[in-house]
């Protein structure tokens, strides 16, 4: 009986095919997909639809109705509901995933000032589809406010808040300026990595910095034990202001970077840059701070202004050494936003002037949307707050 109840879904998508052909794949899929999911309901219940089982963890909900847009068509999915709702199929995921993708592809256009007639070939050449310019259009306005929903959802208890920022050319009155664009990652109570948002402004440093940091703080953040970034102009005081209690480390990576502007000589760079390296790879803060010791005494003769820079600015890449050595690796530079900054980089580089502000953050938070949902469906840590070797 329990085999033919699994057949039976593949019979129906058989019958569906028989009977119209080619017209038939979407109704096809539609049954599969359906039963996929119904699969995937049944594994953290522990028992099948109506079934009995000692082994049963919770219980189904019915069905909620989902329009899928696919090369096919629009298919139309049940999806199955728990009790808890803690279920979200991972074969509709992948699904949406191309959704994403598609609106990342009419966002990048858009940007790019190419017409709505253009945006509809390209997405008819990409997805298979036929699509209207109505469509196209109303597809750009659900874009606007799905990221505008993405940039403003509620947070919670994060451990851990990275934050860095690049630049991006926009045209404003005749001119070209240069928005900062901060991105801020998290770190959570389970160790799994998250996007809380991204900002696009052509306002002043520690004003856009406090604005940033405050949204995120009147999002729900909290919990946080560390904030970890660069020296960006204004960061210092808006952290302050908005986080004041919260240690700082300042990445370590750049600040190996700094110290060469202190360097009066070139054939000194590589020592500095050894004995840096040394201070930051201490088992502890006491060792760092006798081998600091040393650094300073070895060159306050030979390279001053070095000693009187690295005095003040080395001991702020040492807040990381208050945590598990397993987790400073990950947590002593601002390279997770930094990657992020290389691939919104590269997907910016072929618009390489927006028109302006509302421009270029579509752009930013499709792409940092997309990357955060592939974050959450890998579902790996970076960090491991326990005695297992982080991932």
């Amino acid at each position: 009986m329990a085999q033919h109840n699994e057949d039976r879904p593949i019979d129906e998508a058989v019958e569906r095919l028989k009977t119209n052909g080619f017209d038939g794949l979407a109704d096809a899929v539609t049954v599969l997909l359906n039963s996929a999911m119904m699969a995937e309901r049944s594994e953290p219940l522990g028992a099948g639809l109506c079934g009995r089982s000692s082994d049963r963890r919770g219980y189904a909900n019915g069905y909620k109705g989902k329009s899928l847009k696919t090369r096919l068509g629009t298919l139309q999915l049940s999806v199955p509901q728990t009790r808890d709702g803690e279920l979200y199929p991972q074969s509709l995921t992948r699904g949406l995933r191309s959704e994403r993708a598609l609106l990342l592809a009419i966002a990048e256009r858009y940007v790019q000032g190419v017409s709505t007639r253009r945006v509809k070939k390209i997405v008819e050449e990409l997805c298979g589809m036929d699509v209207s310019s109505t469509q196209v259009s109303r597809a750009a306005a659900e874009l606007d406010g799905m990221l505008e929903a993405w940039r403003s959802r509620d947070l919670g208890c994060y451990r851990y808040l990275i934050l860095d920022a690049q630049y991006e050319k926009v045209r404003q009155t005749g001119q070209v300026l240069d928005a900062a664009v901060p991105i801020a990652c998290g770190v959570d109570d389970s160790g799994h990595r998250d996007i809380l948002g991204g900002s696009v402004s052509l306002s002043e440093a520690e004003v856009h910095w406090r604005g940033f940091l405050s949204e995120l703080k009147d999002r729900g953040l909290h919990g946080l034990e560390m904030i970890v970034s660069d020296s960006h102009e204004g960061l210092k005081a808006a952290r302050k202001a908005v986080f004041p209690s919260v240690p700082w480390q300042r990445g370590q990576f750049h600040l190996q970077q700094n110290a060469g502007h202190y360097v009066p000589k070139m054939a000194m760079r590589t020592q500095v840059a050894a004995d840096i390296r040394a201070i930051f790879n201490a088992p502890d803060q006491d060792e760092a701070e006798h081998l600091l010791d040393q650094f300073l005494k070895r060159y306050e003769k030979t390279a001053p202004p070095l000693v009187t820079w690295a005095e003040e600015a080395i001991p702020e890449g040492f807040a990381v050494f208050s945590l598990p050595e397993s987790q400073r690796r990950k947590l002593r530079t601002t390279n997770l936003v930094e990657r992020l900054n290389e691939e919104i980089r590269r997907r910016t580089r072929v618009a390489r002037l927006f028109p302006n502000e509302a421009a270029c953050l579509r752009l930013v938070s499709a792409i940092l949307m997309a990357i955060s949902e592939d974050w959450q469906s890998a579902g790996k840590r970076y960090v491991v707050f326990n005695k297992e070797r982080a991932i």
